[in-house]
């Protein structure tokens, strides 16, 4: 058994308060819950308007089921178009 911590940082350009960064942050966090079964969280930049860092852990079979789920979450940052991928990080434990 594996586990992976991935770590995703955002830029909101578009965000001109939080209640807009928040609606952003909460559809990534809904498609990431959906679609990879993984435990998400906003972890980093709370106060700020237009930065933020999800974190999503995930266990399973092997590294190499991991490291797909981690393609498919950095797939769905790229298709949303209102928040632009800074970095994404993974650990594997």
């Amino acid at each position: 058994m594996s586990a992976v911590v991935c770590e995703i940082e955002l830029l909101i350009p578009g965000a001109a308060s939080l209640k807009e960064k928040r609606h952003v942050v909460k559809s990534i966090i809904g498609r990431i819950k959906a679609r990879c079964n993984a435990s998400v969280a906003e972890t980093d930049f709370q106060d700020n308007w237009q930065r933020a860092v999800i974190t999503a852990a995930m266990a399973g079979a092997d590294r190499f089921i991991l490291q797909k789920q981690i393609e498919i979450i950095r797939q769905i940052v790229y298709d949303n178009a209102e928040a632009e991928l800074v970095d994404i990080t993974a650990e594997y434990l």
